[in-house]
């Protein structure tokens, strides 16, 4: 077996984290940053088909990243930077219990070389 979907809950903090651990999803989000986009330039700098980029828009909109409306026969695309704010609190709650256990073990270190020196 090459490659097994995974499905994660819609909006859920899994489904933001698989979304941008590619990195086709995560150029994308960048130029959205910029402001929307039609599915057609998003795929210009890519060098792959149209559907392709549509799959990777779907995963973005299933994490919540992004949304889209239609205007006639195109699609125009827009970040939704809200979603993020989960992964931030993520990334706080364990940038600081990383920080504290690294705090200590310098501690330790640090006693352990006075008691032996």
């Amino acid at each position: 077996m090459l490659y097994q979907s995974v499905k994660y809950k819609h909006h859920s903090l899994d489904a933001v984290f698989a979304a941008l651990a590619d990195p086709t999803r995560r150029a994308i989000a960048e130029r959205l940053a910029e402001g929307p986009a039609s599915m057609t330039e998003l795929a210009a700098p890519f060098e792959v088909t149209l559907p392709a980029i549509l799959k990777h828009l779907a995963v973005l909109e299933h994490a919540g990243l992004v949304e889209h409306e239609k205007d006639g026969r195109v699609r125009y695309f827009a970040l939704v930077p809200s979603q993020l704010d989960g992964v931030g609190e993520w990334l706080q709650q364990y940038g600081s219990f990383w920080r504290g256990r690294f705090d200590e073990l310098h501690r330790f270190l640090h006693d352990e070389r006075g008691s032996n020196g």
